[in-house]
């Protein structure tokens, strides 16, 4: 989805290279919604001087408006930096939002030095876009350079500042490097000052963006920010295939996705008893297959046999019991679960009034409509030739009966006739001319 109304011209969806530079919601990372944008403050209400500036990827920063600019959201405001010169930024958050945003990271506002000089000019934009346009170039540039002199680094992204003085360069690597001889030569090739930072492999993807194997844009690419552990537990509780390529996303690291709903089956889980590989028999000993975890079943199986035995965890905790006091069931199977049996009717917690809970409620009103129709139709037999005489059948007595039953039931019919014949005489009579007295 593209779109004409930020300052950029037009951008291109998420994943790709505009990297959040316009805050619609088809090419913004990490957007952020004003839910008091419609609120009316007081009339004595002194607006919060400080707001949040969003630059490429994922980088957010305070800024000071020391000249009480009016500013919106997605407007371009030039910054101060803290290494000197200045950056180009969109305002991504003004308000009493931004209080909240300050004491949500822990931060105190005593800190916030840095301010807002001015709104971008057209030629700040014009300098800041031809900045942005070597970004690509730099970034293979520098690669040829880091390969040359044999360095184990990988170098991901790159970020000019606005005034096109510096550029930080983003890299991964497994320890440390020694990239002084390769910042010279960069530096003399580039003519700008250079900053080298070390990210890791998620922040690198979540730089760079990109579809996932679920089929959406990758979370740290759109809403995620703070990357917590994961490890092979986490698939292991889940009852997961310890299979590297199919837990590792994009960063190849494992998924962050797979604590999203490890909360939910470490609370399932605190039923299932532990240790327990096998059950005693009088048949012989029954070895655990698998265990599902939300239906409460284990299913076992006993040597050479390949037909699986579903048991409820309460009964298993049983046996288990009856285990350790040497105690053993005759078989397995006397303790299985009919899977096959008839499912109970959900209970409504409502009172279904329109009867809107089936599917296929509109095709059964069809099917009865057809069947009437067919019964007024004779059958939906062929039709017979004009003259023909009727074929007897089942449904001529239906009919027959059908109509001895009308004309057994039509006295009431045959009262109502009398009576209102006897009114139009009644009403003949008085409507006749009298004479005259």
């Amino acid at each position: 989805m593209g779109c004409g109304s930020c300052s950029t011209g037009g951008c291109t969806p998420a994943g790709c290279k505009s990297n959040g530079s316009c805050l619609t919601n088809g090419c913004s990372k990490l957007d952020v919604y004003d839910w008091l944008s419609h609120m009316d403050m007081p009339s004595n209400y002194k607006a919060f001087n400080i707001v949040e500036v969003k630059f490429k990827g994922s980088r957010k920063d305070f800024y000071i408006n020391h000249e009480n600019l009016y500013l919106e959201n997605g407007e371009l405001v030039v910054t101060e930096t803290a290494t000197g010169g200045y950056d180009i930024g969109h305002i991504s958050l003004t308000g009493e939002l931004v209080r909240i945003q300050i004491k949500k990271k822990h931060m105190r506002l005593d800190d916030i030095a840095k301010k807002i000089i001015r709104r971008a000019t057209p030629a700040d934009v014009d300098k800041w876009k031809a900045a942005k346009d070597l970004e690509w170039e730099t970034m293979h540039k520098a690669r040829t350079l880091a390969i040359a002199l044999g360095l184990s680094m990988k170098l991901s992204d790159v970020d000019y500042q606005g005034d096109k003085t510096k550029a930080t360069f983003y890299y991964t690597a497994e320890g440390r490097v020694d990239f002084r001889e390769l910042i010279k030569k960069m530096a003399e090739t580039f003519r700008i000052r250079i900053e080298m930072r070390q990210i890791g492999m998620r922040q690198e993807a979540s730089r760079l963006g990109g579809i996932g194997s679920c089929g959406r844009e990758l979370c740290c690419s759109t809403w995620l920010t703070d990357f917590k552990t994961v490890s092979t537990s986490a698939a292991r509780y889940q009852n997961l295939s310890l299979n590297t390529l199919k837990l590792a996303g994009q960063c190849g690291k494992l998924k962050c996705c797979l604590n999203y709903e490890l909360d939910t089956y470490m609370d399932a889980l605190r039923d299932i008893p532990d240790e327990v590989e096998r059950l005693e028999t009088v048949k012989g000993t029954a070895r655990l297959q698998k265990t599902d975890i939300f239906k409460r079943l284990m299913w076992f199986s006993y040597p050479k046999e390949e037909n699986w035995i579903p048991v409820e965890i309460k009964r298993v905790k049983e046996i288990q019991k009856l285990n350790r006091e040497g105690i053993k069931p005759e078989d397995l199977r006397d303790e299985a679960v009919d899977l096959q049996a008839a499912p109970v009717s959900k209970v409504l917690d409502y009172e279904n009034v329109v009867g809107q809970d089936s599917i296929t409620r509109l095709d059964e009103r069809r099917n009865n409509n057809n069947r009437k129709k067919k019964k007024k139709s004779g059958g939906g037999g062929r039709p017979q030739p004009e003259g023909a005489p009727a074929a007897k059948s089942a449904d001529t007595n239906v009919v027959a009966e059908g109509v001895v039953k009308a004309e057994g039931t039509n006295q009431p019919n045959q009262q109502n006739r009398n009576r209102n014949r006897n009114k139009r005489r009644f009403n003949n009579n008085n409507n006749k001319p009298k004479p005259n007295e």
